[in-house]
């Protein structure tokens, strides 16, 4: 009992660390710092507001720093509450909620102040799918020198989708696609003739004619679509029944954290697993630690998604956790 008593005391205290997204920038790696704490997304006053301090945002959405930051709401203004205020960060620090400031919700600030940043992309260049009816399948774009662009479909084949697909954290591709399947882009052409063996990790390993080096029209926009990730299997449990709740992504399985774990995240894991649903749930490595990645943290499912994935989560591999708090699930026997 007073095991379960800790995990609900440091589950509170995790509360106070708030995740956080960027808002109304041009993509992904800018715009309106917002960060989630009790239950609603509110924004940050610019008081002391500088590169430190966007810094420990790009680095808790796993960019590598920032660029820039701003204030005076220049990704617009946002709406709620005005959550912290006065932030001084070192720039070391593994989350916002870490650096000084004056307390949740204590400010003199309007919306008019709320802050921003812009975060250097990761890696040189992005991959998104755009245009699919989901998220695995899309247009091909890539992020390179501060624009999106689109890939020709000149020699695109399975090769080269795979490895677009294990950048976007899937196993692998399905199919690949040519002349502008999933609709056209705008922007630059960006790549062309690319000619992968399978195995890079990055589109840009692979062999092709250079960056902007195209003789090609938008209506050969190249498209993959990608396996689905997020299959589930129970393990340590005395039948196929209960167990730890582990999960493939990327290649990998690994382990789901249970801050926020509950009955309905765990008859989502029960259904994907073809049971009627869920009879338990658990915490604290009941059926004992894991290991490798901690893919999910702050599951929170309303019970009636096909899949985890589809459920709000803190954002695969993002997670404050160990192994001791690994989650499991005791599913209803068919039958019965």
């Amino acid at each position: 009992m007073e095991d379960r008593d800790n995990y609900f005391v440091a589950k509170e205290m995790k509360a106070n660390k708030p995740k956080v997204r960027l808002v109304g920038g041009e993509d992904d790696t800018q715009g309106r710092v917002e960060i989630y704490y009790n239950g609603q997304w509110g924004t940050v006053c610019d008081d002391y507001w500088d590169i430190e301090d966007a810094d420990v945002v790009c680095r808790m959405l796993g960019f590598e720093g920032a660029l820039r930051y701003s204030c005076c709401a220049g990704y617009g203004q946002g709406s709620g509450p005005i959550y912290l205020d006065n932030v001084e960060c070192n720039g070391t620090e593994t989350n916002l909620a870490d650096c000084q400031h004056n307390g949740y919700e204590m400010h003199d600030c309007g919306h008019s102040e709320d802050v921003g940043v812009e975060c250097i992309p990761t890696a040189g260049n992005q991959v998104r799918l755009v245009g699919g009816k989901d998220d695995t399948k899309g247009r091909v774009e890539l992020y390179y020198y501060g624009q999106w662009g689109t890939v020709c479909d000149d020699l695109w084949d399975i090769e080269d989708a795979n490895v677009v697909c294990r950048m976007l954290g899937y196993e692998g591709a399905i199919r690949s696609s040519c002349c502008a399947e999933y609709g056209q882009g705008s922007g630059a052409s960006l790549l062309s003739y690319v000619h992968c063996r399978g195995t890079e990790s990055n589109l840009a390993d692979c062999r092709h004619s250079g960056y902007g080096i195209h003789n090609c029209n938008h209506y050969e926009d190249a498209g993959v679509e990608c396996t689905p990730s997020g299959k589930l299997r129970l393990v340590d449990g005395e039948d196929n029944s209960k167990g730890r709740v582990e999960y493939y992504y990327g290649g990998q399985w690994g382990t789901v954290c249970d801050d926020y774990w509950d009955i309905e995240d765990a008859n989502v894991v029960c259904r994907m697993l073809g049971f009627e649903g869920a009879s338990n749930y658990s915490c604290c490595a009941e059926y004992g630690q894991g290991s490798g990645l901690i893919l999910l943290d702050d599951v929170q499912c309303n019970g009636t998604e096909s899949n985890l994935a589809d459920c709000q989560h803190s954002g695969h591999g993002m997670n404050d956790c160990g192994h001791h708090e690994d989650v499991g699930v005791e599913c209803i026997p068919k039958g019965n």
